[in-house]
């Protein structure tokens, strides 16, 4: 599984880290305020953290920022 995810491209990346928070609010507009859009919200809201915050140990990004220490030494 984590494989196809560092194969997944850069725009790929973020549509997954926003698409079920972006279906979530779309899903209180139309369905109101209840308890399955609120869990929803909180879920995409985790998922879109934990996105944000494992990207920097992803192996393409760490790459990159070993290449940019060398670039600025």
């Amino acid at each position: 599984m984590l494989s196809l995810l560092e194969d997944l491209s850069p725009h790929a990346r973020v549509a997954t880290a926003v698409a079920p928070f972006a279906i979530a609010i779309a899903l209180r507009v139309v369905l109101g305020r209840n308890r399955l859009t609120r869990m929803l919200i909180s879920l995409g809201t985790m998922w879109f953290a934990i996105n944000v915050l494992m990207a920097p140990y992803s192996a393409r990004m760490t790459q990159d920022i070993r290449d940019l220490q060398y670039m600025f030494r």
